[in-house]
């Protein structure tokens, strides 16, 4: 999943400025009604990480919790997560801010403020893997400040976007994995529209109405795996249409009262 900065659904969707974001958007499940939490940035970031803004209002750093997130209920269902930021300078980095006009701001990073989560799921994007195979079940990447639309522009995030994540994104397709692509919030607009699809293996192009927020978003990822809740997702609604049946493996169990039919689910990366 790639979490860009600010941006209402009417400043994305149809933008020629956008022009790699919208053929992915054309070529994928398209959550048209998307919403972000609240505002400013960092409350949402914690949202969709963790199913609750843990009561944080503003971008004030640090900030530290021991709630459950995404992070901690795939690592205790066996699996494993890694989040990319970009510009930031080392593994477990814990500092405000880094890059020469401090591009990479902790604030867009919500992992590194959860101290049931070990050190190395924090690592900058100069660690994603080349080999998409090696990846993590479930990755986060957060462009820099200049690659966000959150300081640069919307046509340089998309070449950014294209440049660095393209290769994967098409490997998806053929590797029962999927893309996510979401915003924090909008440009601070009434509604708090956004952008937020899905592209990949097994998954129905389309447009798709039902209104969904970070707390689905999070839900619909945990529901993948068969994993925990944390927080808000365990009563949040997730989506589900846009994706065909996985494959799966069965087994017959006879008992005393007849066949029991189980069924086990694939999983993806």
């Amino acid at each position: 999943m790639v979490i860009e900065e600010n941006k209402d659904y009417s400043q994305i969707a149809g933008n020629g400025q956008a022009a790699y974001i919208n053929t992915l958007m054309a070529n994928s499940a398209l959550l048209t009604n998307s919403f972000g939490i609240t505002h400013p940035s960092q409350p949402n970031y914690i949202a969709l990480f963790s199913g609750s803004t843990q009561g944080v209002v503003d971008n004030t750093v640090p900030q530290t919790f021991s709630a459950p997130n995404l992070a901690s209920v795939l690592i205790d269902g066996g699996f494993t997560f890694g989040g990319y930021s970009q510009t930031m300078p080392s593994v477990g980095f814990t500092g405000a801010s880094a890059g020469a006009s401090n591009e990479y701001q902790r604030k867009h990073n919500p992992w590194v403020d959860f101290t049931n989560l070990p050190a190395n799921v924090n690592m900058p994007f100069t660690m994603f893997p080349t080999d998409f195979n090696t990846l993590p079940t479930v990755s986060i990447v957060v462009p820099d400040q200049l690659n966000d639309m959150h300081d640069g522009t919307i046509a340089a995030a998309d070449n950014w976007l294209q440049t660095n994540l393209g290769a994967y994104i098409t490997w998806a397709q053929s590797h029962n994995s999927l893309f996510i692509l979401t915003f924090d919030e909008n440009d601070g607009t009434a509604g708090n529209h956004i952008v937020t699809f899905i592209t990949g293996a097994g998954v129905i192009n389309g447009q798709y109405s039902q209104t969904i927020d970070h707390y689905g978003l999070l839900r619909t990822i945990e529901d993948l795996y068969g994993v925990g809740y944390a927080g808000a997702s365990a009563s949040a609604t997730p989506f589900s249409a846009g994706f065909v049946p996985e494959p799966s493996t069965f087994s017959l169990v006879v008992t005393g009262a007849g066949l029991a039919l189980f069924a086990a689910r694939y999983n993806r990366r």
